[in-house]
Formats: C-alpha cells, structure tokens, sequence
C-alpha cells in the first residue's frame, strides 16, 4: 500500500492508473499494395514512407535531353523492392492526410533508405535528416533521378497549387 494525501492505495490500482509510454511505437505487417514511391497501403492502413519524398506520379524528369516519367518509375522501383515480400512499418505519428509515418522494412531492409540510395526518392530535409548520407550516395552515383535533371517533389507540387 501506498500512501497518497489522506488514503491509501493498493500498488497495483497505481499502475493500472498510469498512462501508457508517450514512446510506443503503432507496427503494422502485412502484404503492401503501392500507391506511389513513398506511400504504401497494408489491411486498409495509408502509410507514408518517414523521411523521404519521392516524385508525384505525373511528375516528368529530364535525362539526355529527353523526358521521361520518374513519378512512374519511382512507383514501379518500390513496387520491385517490396515485390511479394511481407512489408513491416514502425511508426507513432500521423500526417495530416490520416496516414501513419513510418519506417518500413522488408525482413532487415529499410524500404525507405533504399528509395532514396537508388535515386527514386529524395532525404525530406523539412522532417528528418535521416536519409541525407544515402541521398549523397545516390547523387554521387547519378542513381534514379540523379541521372538527368529534376524538380524536387515537394517544389513541383507546389507549383501545381
């Protein structure tokens, strides 16, 4: 028994009382259906890819002169990543679209550090710097969209506005 002011509580009514850890991490596995390079759907759940931003699908890039659809191909790149796998995603916050932000993993593989290593996404410095190394990497080795030109996703979005 503890003693509280005038009275006296049983330990065990103190823990029950407590509230959950403000730390607790919302996991979600199952198979992914790909809404585009940095969201994904498991059992109905929207999940967007933390840390990254990949390009809309309608968005075009530029490579040799010539236009071609990086929207559609960093959809079809995370589509590959993820092919028939199991995909878990550990997140505890939400955007303001509803969707859970989330790291996601197929087995050991961070999906969303493998987007941005391969060029189809880039590090979303506005919310985390988490991706920024992989970022370099894949620019460095003009992976993905680094082979040509491009607007970034969140600029090309804001001209669309």
């Amino acid at each position: 028994m503890i003693r509280i002011g005038l009275y006296w509580f049983p330990l065990a009514i103190l823990v029950a009382l407590m509230p959950a850890p403000a730390t607790a991490t919302n996991a979600i596995t199952g198979k992914a259906r790909i809404i585009d390079g940095d969201t994904i759907e498991i059992s109905g759940e929207r999940i967007r890819l933390h840390g990254i931003d990949a390009p809309e699908s309608k968005q075009k890039c530029t490579a040799g002169g010539k236009e071609w659809s990086c929207g559609q191909e960093s959809t079809f790149a995370l589509a590959r990543f993820i092919e028939t796998h199991w995909v878990t995603c550990k997140g505890n916050n939400r955007d303001r679209y509803g969707r859970l932000i989330a790291v996601c993993f197929v087995g050991s593989h961070d999906l969303n550090a493998m987007m941005v290593r391969e060029g189809w996404a880039l590090a979303y410095r506005r919310y985390s710097t988490d991706y920024i190394d992989e970022e370099t990497a894949a620019r460095d080795a003009r992976a993905g969209m680094w082979r040509g030109e491009f607007v970034p996703p969140w600029e090309w979005r804001r001209s669309k506005r």
